[in-house]
């Protein structure tokens, strides 16, 4: 057997084929770190839009930059309603005093639900009425009001029985003008509780 001292150095072809393949596995893992976030994460990071300032869309409604209110009383104020296992669901009232057209109310009645369920969530990622309401088909029912007078009144007496309600205001970019209170999301919550606050009112 040939000593491997005899053996001359290795070949152009040889040193060639062994950096490409030891550059491919470096690459190979280190995108793969990259990915996970050792290097802080990859080249095209998704970036969320900031509150109030959301993504554009041109072609649609959603474009509009809107706020929640609803965050000035105390999240813990709200009820967990652990004893009810009464089926859970979330009210959207819509202003039909301004005239919004119907893809504009879908994406005020949008934006009111995830204000909603972003509220409960800071109050507690784990809260009761979160889960029902999730296990059980998150039913939203979209009913009207006729200005924003009775929308605050709706708001305050949702607040007083432990309920979330979150009020939307529009940027103005579109229909209405800007600040207008548009669409208030009334829980979600059980069913007879919501229903106090919005039991009268008619559908959409």
């Amino acid at each position: 057997m040939a000593n491997v001292q005899d053996r001359g150095p290795p070949s152009l072809a040889a040193i060639g084929l062994s950096t490409a393949i030891i550059s491919l596995l470096a690459g190979y893992y280190l995108g793969q770190a990259r990915s996970i976030g050792l290097f802080g994460g990859g080249s095209e990071e998704y970036k969320p839009a900031s509150v109030g300032h959301p993504q554009q869309n041109e072609d649609s409604d959603t474009s509009d930059a809107d706020s929640a209110s609803g965050d000035g009383y105390e999240l813990g104020n709200l009820k967990s309603f652990q004893g009810s296992s009464e089926e859970c669901k979330l009210v959207l009232v819509v202003r039909a005093d301004l005239g919004m057209g119907k893809g504009k109310i879908a994406a005020q009645c949008s934006h009111a639900t995830l204000a909603c369920y972003k509220a409960l969530f800071r109050a507690d990622p784990k809260h009761p009425v979160l889960k029902r309401w999730g296990s059980l088909g998150q039913a939203k029912v979209a009913v009207k009001v006729e200005n924003e007078e009775d929308m605050l009144m709706l708001q305050a007496q949702a607040v007083s029985l432990g309920l979330c309600a979150q009020m939307i205001h529009d940027a103005g970019r579109t229909q209405i003008a800007s600040g207008s209170a548009t669409v208030l999301g009334v829980g979600p919550g059980p069913k007879s509780v919501v229903d106090q606050v919005t039991g009268h009112l008619k559908l959409l």
